[in-house]
């Protein structure tokens, strides 16, 4: 799966009484599959996972998944403490037909989090899981830092595709790039090279409802030899494979220019919620070689985003996107509500950035 671009790890909205307001989780998926982004992620730390209980957690990854546009990719976050918790949840999402499985690292107990420790966890979830993985590290909410050899070392399982890199450390990104240069995969694109998912593909009655199967295109004209081997067909939509290797997003919107110099392919940036489009100007800009109107589309974004999600967090970035016109509202305790003062910092950091 194409994980190239910027993806929005969408919140979990609640109504005043505490109670998940699944209407306007619908909303915003909905406005956030108009935007550029590349995909969504559901049930990532900013969605309040970890304060979410399982029929909440599962229901929310249903209606985001009945929502959600047919073209992004979707990433569900079904990282739990136990490796057999981990799989229940992402079967679950692979039922439903979520593109992608996001397992946070596992840092309860965090003395016995040795190496051998991650090397089982995340091998054992990857050879069961009916979905691709990803790896998530987010040291400044878990504690807990991968160190990057580790990633490297996982990097070589065939169905860990990618990381989730949110420790802001541009350096490590360059190291893990380079440690895993070596990864050969390849992933199915459109003819513009965006992702393809099993959404997009259109039913078939006589194959029972699945998916069509690969066909050359040109045997769609009558060729009698290929022209071009690497472009097919599956349901009607064109495709052709491109060679991703192992692919490094990170989670840091204040580093994110710096972050694709080094080698990252995109991000889960939680400013994303509310300034999408600002956030993926950055990655067309660096996308189309344009250094210069990269770092100035960074500059733009970068003390709102350290402000916003870096310090004041989950109510910041809510507050945030309900100043920008999508649906915030509040977080679940222990987390509390801004102060009229930081409301109104967030809105003067905001005040160019409304999109």
């Amino acid at each position: 799966m194409l994980l190239h671009g910027v993806f929005p790890p969408v919140t979990t909205p609640f109504y005043p009484d505490g109670n998940v307001y699944f209407k306007k989780l619908e909303a915003n998926v909905e406005r956030y599959s108009k935007t550029p982004v590349a995909g969504i992620v559901v049930l990532g730390s900013t969605g309040e996972a970890i304060l979410l209980s399982d029929e909440e957690r599962r229901e929310v990854l249903k209606i985001a998944r009945d929502v959600a546009a047919p073209n992004k990719v979707l990433i569900a976050g079904t990282g739990i403490e136990s490796a057999a918790e981990t799989l229940k949840l992402t079967e679950y999402a692979a039922k439903l037909g979520y593109d992608v499985a996001l397992l946070r690292t596992p840092h309860y107990y965090k003395k016995q989090m040795q190496p051998g420790n991650l090397l089982a966890f995340y091998r054992t979830v990857a050879d069961r899981s009916p979905l691709p993985v990803m790896i998530y590290n987010f040291p400044q909410a878990t504690g807990y830092d991968m160190p990057a050899e580790l990633v490297i070392e996982l990097a070589a399982h065939p169905n860990l595709i990618g990381i989730k890199e949110s420790s802001g450390d541009v350096e490590k990104v360059r190291k893990m790039v380079e440690g895993t240069r070596r990864i050969k995969r390849s992933a199915a694109v459109t003819e513009t090279f965006d992702a393809v998912t099993p959404r997009m593909l259109k039913p078939r009655r006589e194959n029972n409802g699945q998916g069509g199967e690969l066909v050359p295109v040109t045997a769609l004209s009558g060729a009698s030899r290929p022209s071009s081997s690497a472009v097919s067909v599956i349901s009607e939509v064109k495709t052709r494979q491109k060679e991703v290797g192992f692919q490094l997003l990170v989670g840091s919107a204040q580093k994110l220019e710096p972050s694709l110099q080094a080698g990252a392919v995109g991000a889960i940036l939680a400013f994303a919620d509310a300034a999408p489009t600002a956030c993926y100007e950055i990655y067309a800009a660096w996308k189309e070689g344009d250094t210069a109107l990269a770092r100035l589309k960074q500059e733009r974004i970068a003390k709102a985003a350290e402000r916003i999600a870096g310090d004041l967090g989950i109510p910041g970035v809510k507050y945030a996107m309900d100043f920008n016109g999508y649906f915030g509202g509040a977080a679940r305790l222990p987390l509390l509500p801004l102060t009229a003062d930081l409301k109104a910092e967030v809105e003067r950091l905001l005040s160019d950035i409304r999109n």
